[in-house]
């Protein structure tokens, strides 16, 4: 039985492919949940309409929390990844390989620079904030306007409009340009 010595470089290597294939996985799961996100908005809205029972717009918004706050997680990690790699992988494997001028992975940055990258950013905070936001929200409008609302599920939609406008400043605090985003992402 011959036996191998595994280097660092292999080791750190095989990191970045680890890390790498979560990073993509994260990425299809979370632009997976838009389309989710999508799909129950009109389920829900479809089925109120055909019952008649404005009440039944109070499910969009814990639905709309859960998935948002999700996408959130997911992004947060992938972002996090993209930083761990540029920030610690990478310099590791450039000082191992003695690459010049201490660079590897140069996509890990490069696309960082683009400078419709803000602009991008900014439409994708407001998409977010569409998607998991304005429209539970606006469920909740709906809802108090058809005036048919009962002291019970009043309550319950309230601590509902709460719980939604906590997710919009998670949102926008997480946002790249704005907040603790930026750092990560």
């Amino acid at each position: 039985m011959v036996e191998r010595d595994v280097t660092v470089g292999q080791l750190l290597l095989s990191e970045y492919q680890t890390v790498k294939d979560e990073q993509k996985t994260r990425i299809g799961f979370r632009d997976n949940l838009l389309y989710v996100t999508l799909t129950v908005v009109a389920a829900v809205i479809a089925a109120a309409a055909q019952a008649r029972q404005t009440s039944m717009l109070l499910a969009l918004p814990p639905v709309c929390v859960v998935l948002g706050w999700t996408y959130l997680v997911n992004d947060q990690k992938i972002s996090a990844i993209g930083a761990y790699v540029r920030t610690e992988l990478g310099p590791r494997l450039a000082a191992l390989a003695g690459a010049e001028g201490g660079e590897v992975f140069r996509w890990e940055v490069a696309h960082r620079t683009d400078t419709r990258r803000v602009p991008r950013k900014v439409l994708q905070c407001v998409v977010d904030l569409l998607a998991f936001c304005v429209v539970p929200l606006s469920a909740l409008v709906v809802y108090w306007a058809a005036g048919d609302v009962s002291a019970g599920l009043a309550a319950v939609s309230v601590l509902e409009a709460v719980t939604v406008v906590g997710l919009g400043v998670c949102v926008v605090r997480y946002a790249v340009p704005f907040g603790a985003g930026a750092a990560a992402g």
